[in-house]
């Protein structure tokens, strides 16, 4: 009976998930407030780019396999629906297809320079986010060192000549959890800065090879019933 007794009070004392979690922060002070608001801003930072790099946004598969069909399509005098898709710009590829396009029959090297000017615009784009992440990476270790440093400080300045050292062991554990807080907010932020700038490197290389086929399409002498059922005249 006394045994029951005893594991029913220790059962009844022994703090939940939620409250040990909760506790687990109001140890880490002020820097765990500031850990969170990191942990918000490369969460934040993390979902935009999943959503801003997915292949519709950026290089439609179908739109992909048109652009390399163009040539085909200016010879059969076929190409007005895909040069109308170009010029509603809904993706990275269609933007600067439109402008590539629009300089139709003019010098290669003027359109390719045309082009990449364009490019480097959309890469730029494909580019924002990443700053966040990288401050995300570089800050919240600092933050978590910080935290501890303060923590031990607080520690052993509060120590008496008597101190055992279960006491200090339990405030220097402490004060490292803000460390723990910190890495875990980092390393997720380096795998993901990791897989998005790859991304952005295959995509960036994909429309470079999609852009020079059409450039060479674009740049060829072209007479002027195919230039019309392209694209009007230009003024």
């Amino acid at each position: 009976m006394m045994t029951e007794t005893l594991h029913f009070i220790l059962a009844d004392t022994t703090p939940g998930w939620s409250e040990q979690i909760t506790l687990f922060f109001k140890e880490g002070g002020m820097f765990m407030l500031l850990l969170a608001l990191t942990s918000v801003a490369g969460l934040t930072a993390i979902m935009f780019k999943f959503f801003s790099l997915t292949r519709q946004r950026v290089i439609p598969e179908d739109l992909a396999k048109k652009v390399e069909r163009y040539g085909e399509m200016v010879a059969g005098s076929g190409a007005e629906p895909v040069v109308a898709e170009f010029e509603r710009g809904e993706s990275a590829l269609a933007r600067l297809c439109a402008i590539a396009v629009g300089k139709r029959g003019r010098p290669q090297s003027e359109i390719a320079e045309a082009v990449q000017a364009a490019a480097r615009q959309e890469i730029v784009h494909m580019q924002a986010g990443m700053t966040v992440i990288d401050v995300v990476i570089a800050v919240a270790p600092l933050l978590g060192l910080l935290g501890t440093a303060s923590g031990l400080v607080v520690v052993f300045s509060g120590l008496e000549a008597e101190a055992d050292r279960v006491t200090i062991a339990l405030g220097i554990g402490r004060a490292l959890k803000t460390t723990i807080v910190g890495l875990a907010i980092a390393v997720p932020a380096i795998i993901a800065h990791g897989y998005f700038q790859r991304r952005i490197d295959t995509l960036a290389a994909r429309l470079e090879v999609l852009l020079t086929k059409l450039a060479n399409v674009c740049g060829r002498t072209v007479s002027p019933e195919s230039a019309n059922a392209v694209l009007p005249p230009q003024s």
